[in-house]
């Protein structure tokens, strides 16, 4: 720091490392290149970021010297250098008390450094844009307390920061830095009124530099902030903010020209759009009242949102969505009082902005028009353009919401109408606005009431005469589909169906594109119309016989033929049982027929055969079984059927894919027919239990869970389910002993634990007392800190679930033999869990993780606490402060008291981000806790 002799080498040794140490010397050195620089700025700010504390006590000063005399020789530049070595010192002021900056700390430091040294100030300016930034950073390892403390004391050098850059204001050279550092700063700290901010210096500045090309991005992100200042939480009411406010909105205003300016930078018309945008959805509270001020922007939004380019146009459509919610929300008129003075006010309002939303329809509706040249967009412009499709059919929605579906319908069949006369009238007919209007219909269609009977009958009658194009059949298709609820309303004498059903035949033969759309809408059609196609079903299982069959000319891929198989599958669930007996064995023909001739063919054949010529069919009966509700007829299919499946079962044990598929099938049948299936259950379990010993396939382990979840609760199959637990996790455990073998088998583990907690909560008589309970526990523990999330969700579910039974209705029983085994593993499974919260598992587990805290808490009391302290002492004095320690306890102890979840989590966060602020801290801890290693003394607990 000035006033101290800075060494010739800034650190006497290698404080921050080899590495940094390198890093320093070579930004010291004048003969070192840019990229050497560069190189070396980044890997100083890094080290000083992350591993501050590996700095001996006091050695922070030669750090903290050399840093200020990198700062005033990179003054003038290089500008990427200068920025990381400011980064850098902002890092060193969230690390070291106030006081080690001097009287009033780092700002006042930077304000004395400004007028002795003026010659600095550009990078002196940086620095003081830079902090206020860096306060949110993550990056660096600093203790939360210590964060909070920066931040304050930097909030309090507010009033400094913003003199300082009022000074700067007059050196034409630094306008655009001290506008930075003015939005920097106002982004940072709220604290300065509304009434001050309207007669500062600083602010007519940015706001007289919106008219500069030069400076105006650094005056919109300053014009944005103040926007930001009015409407912040803890500003005041909108009274004591309307100074500001009435000084920033006809400045914005009057930018307006601007905006439409062909010739204006298109990154100035962003930047213009963006204000806009941000003034539209700040006030849009005020604008939703409804004034002559507020119409005027709006009528600027709808500017914005009329611009060609789709980037700038869809700044405004978050505008449109809060100012939709405003206007039909009922808390936006609670301040009304009466019923009659509400409704009155909210339908002036819906009257006074319905031309808006009219003119935004239009707007917007033109964007989804695909362009001349869409056939040469590569595959990212293409998902470019479905993306602002889907950003339209959102905006399409609000829309809706408030002019309501049937006039909003009215407004795009306005555009429908234009599109299809025009389509009629040329010579070489264009469909992409006719496509355009169809898919802002359909995007609506939710929202259309099923009694509109002026738009949608024409729209229906115009489907079947539309030009032929792959792409507006594609859009015809998924427009039946999205209306297949108004269909299914429409008058019996209108016959719209059949010739919808046409189109759809007719999609279903033109590419795969198109048989997608028309295999989905064809399921939708079903869906809804199912009662309307009942007397029609010799018609739909020809569709479905050629679909399937794949002969006949129609180009509907496996993946979209089981749209068909679910269509017809909802409709036989309508008709009567004799008749949906028949039906279901029609359906299921064209899928069983190809599976019995593959076995035919002998056990050599199925077993070589490659695993889609079986999983094809075998997800159609899949999709039968899971979408028929006739569970007793259902049941006789599953009878009928289980020698084939259980051919495939023998003969196909060792493939994953096809087990996957073959256990689904059984699932859907266990969950439609229950208790219907009679013997096959039993047939099916032993089955399982036999293949999963020799194959361990971990399917056959979600299988028994599904089988658990609809039979546990049965006495009749105790002894079935019994046998099955007891098999199944025998050999589940001897798999995963150490977190290896987790590792190396998430899919076991995690389908394992699933099953553990179906036990739990279906059947725990089965197992709960029995020795196998104890061994999963021991198992789960090893596998806790398992870094697959879903096996680890898995597993600490089934660990919440173990320690919550106790404290259910009927878990009173278990308590016995639960308190045996977790007083008895207690401290090892506290110290694991503890790891887990502190760096062993992903901060992306923390709720989980707290979960089984809080139920381990509030199951064992104080014999919990007795555990954490053993585990909390572990962890070495550099990672945790005595105070550090006590909250930690606290919140456990605090958890065993009643907290909620919520309150918890949040508590053990803070914790777990000390212990994870840099890689040496959270090796620290994990090498104190030990997370893998199993091995404990069982220290006799009273139980509390």
């Amino acid at each position: 720091m000035p006033g101290r002799c800075v060494p010739a080498s800034p650190f006497d040794s290698p404080l921050l490392g080899a590495l940094s140490w390198v890093a320093d010397s070579l930004l010291h050195d004048e003969s070192s290149n840019l990229e050497t620089l560069i190189f070396c700025s980044q890997t100083l700010r890094s080290k000083v970021q992350r591993d501050f504390e590996e700095l001996p006590a006091g050695a922070f000063r030669s750090l903290q010297d050399s840093l200020y005399v990198l700062l005033k020789k990179f003054n003038k530049g290089p500008a990427k250098v200068r920025t990381q070595i400011c980064i850098a010192i902002a890092a060193l002021a969230v690390h070291i008390p106030v006081e080690d900056w001097g009287a009033g700390g780092i700002v006042n430091w930077l304000s004395d450094e400004m007028k002795a040294h003026p010659e600095f100030i550009p990078g002196f300016l940086e620095l003081l844009i830079v902090l206020p930034q860096e306060t949110s950073s993550y990056k660096i390892a600093a203790r939360p307390e210590r964060r909070r403390q920066f931040e304050s004391d930097l909030c309090t050098s507010a009033n400094v920061a913003i003199s300082l850059l009022t000074a700067c204001m007059a050196i034409d050279q630094l306008k655009e830095q001290v506008l930075e550092g003015f939005s920097s700063w106002l982004r940072f700290c709220r604290g300065i009124s509304a009434s001050e901010l309207a007669s500062h210096p600083l602010v007519h500045m940015a706001l007289s530099s919106l008219n500069s090309d030069q400076f105006l991005e650094a005056a919109v992100n300053v014009t944005s902030e103040l926007i930001h200042a009015t409407v912040s939480h803890g500003s005041g009411t909108t009274a004591e903010q309307l100074p500001l406010i009435q000084i920033l909105v006809p400045h914005i205003m009057g930018l307006n020209e601007q905006l439409k300016d062909q010739s204006k930078d298109e990154e100035d018309v962003k930047a213009i759009a963006r204000l806009y945008a941000d003034m539209g959805e700040s006030y849009v509270d005020l604008i939703a009242a409804g004034s002559d001020d507020s119409i005027q922007i709006v009528n600027a939004l709808l500017d914005v949102t009329s611009h060609q380019e789709f980037d700038i146009c869809s700044m405004t459509f978050n505008f449109w969505h809060r100012l939709k919610r405003n206007l039909i929300r009922r808390e936006s008129y609670v301040s009304y009082g009466s019923e009659v003075a509400i409704e009155a006010e909210r339908n002036r309002r819906l009257l006074m902005f319905r031309p808006k939303f009219e003119s935004l329809v239009s707007l917007v509706s033109s964007r989804v028009e695909y362009p001349e040249d869409y056939h040469t967009f590569s595959e990212e412009d293409r998902r470019d353009f479905r993306h602002v499709r889907y950003a339209v059919s959102d905006v399409l929605l609000d829309a809706t919401d408030v002019l309501g579906g049937d006039s909003t319908l009215k407004v795009l069949s306005t555009k429908l109408a234009q599109a299809y006369g025009s389509c009629n009238t040329q010579q070489n007919p264009k469909w992409q606005p006719v496509e355009a209007a169809l898919f802002c219909i359909q995007a609506i269609a939710k929202s259309v009431s099923l009694e509109e009977r002026e738009i949608l009958p024409q729209v229906m009658s115009m489907l079947p005469c539309l030009p032929h194009n792959e792409q507006l059949l594609l859009t015809v298709c998924s427009t039946i589909g999205s209306f297949s609820k108004w269909i299914d309303a429409a008058p019996a004498e209108s016959s719209i169906l059949p010739p919808l059903v046409d189109i759809l035949n007719k999609g279903m033969s033109t590419s795969e594109d198109t048989a997608a759309a028309a295999s989905m809408a064809f399921k939708y059609i079903c869906e809804d119309c199912r009662r309307k196609f009942a007397g029609s079903l010799d018609g739909l299982f020809q569709i479905y016989h050629i679909a399937i069959s794949g002969v006949g000319g129609y180009k509907v891929s496996s993946e979209d033929s089981l749209h068909l198989v679910e269509a017809l599958s909802v409709v036989i669930t309508t008709l009567p049982p004799e008749s949906a007996r028949t039906a279901l064995e029609l359906i299921c023909q064209p899928v069983i027929n190809p599976l019995q001739e593959l076995i035919h063919q002998g056990d050599q054949i199925l077993q070589q055969i490659p695993a889609r010529q079986l999983t094809v069919h075998i997800d159609r009966l899949s999709s039968i079984f899971s979408n028929v509700k006739h569970p007793e007829v259902v049941a006789e299919a599953v009878n009928r059927y289980w020698p084939t499946l259980k051919i495939i079962f023998d003969q196909r044990a060792w493939d994953t894919r096809t087990m996957e598929s073959v256990c689904r099938s059984c699932k859907f049948a266990v969950r439609t027919c229950g208790r219907a299936m009679g013997m096959t259950i039993g047939a099916m379990l032993e089955e399982i239990q036999t293949l999963y010993q020799q194959h361990k396939q971990s399917c056959f382990l979600y299988l028994s869970s599904e089988v658990i979840k609809i039979f546990g609760s049965d006495p009749s199959c105790a002894d079935y389910l019994t046998n099955l637990i007891q098999i199944l996790f025998s050999h589940t455990v001897q798999l995963l002993r150490t977190i290896q073998d987790f590792t190396a088998r998430p899919d076991i583990a995690d389908d394992c634990y699933l099953l553990g907690s179906r036990c739990i909560r279906y059947c725990p008589n089965l197992f709960v007392p029995t020795e196998m309970f104890q061994r999963l526990v021991d198992c789960a523990m090893a596998g806790i800190t398992i870094q697959h999330r879903e096996a680890c969700k898995s597993i600490l579910s089934f660990l919440s679930d173990v320690f919550d039974l106790p404290n259910s209705s009927d878990g009173g029983n278990y308590r016995e033999f639960i308190n045996t085994i977790v007083l008895q593993r207690g401290a090892t499974l506290t110290r694991i869990m503890i790891a887990a919260l502190t760096g062993a598992l992903p901060s992306g587990r923390l709720e989980e993780v707290s979960y089984v805290l809080l139920s381990l808490s509030r199951a064992f009391g104080e014999n919990m606490l007795n555990w954490a302290r053993e585990s909390i002492n572990l962890i070495p004095p550099q990672a945790l402060t005595d105070a550090e320690r006590l909250r930690f306890l606290n919140i456990i102890s605090d958890a065993a008291s009643g907290s909620s979840l919520h309150t918890i989590t949040d508590r053990f966060g803070e914790i777990s981000d000390v212990c994870r602020r840099n890689k040496t801290v959270q090796d620290l801890v994990q090498s104190a806790l030990r997370p893998h290693d199993l091995t404990f003394t069982v220290v006799p607990q009273q139980l509390s």
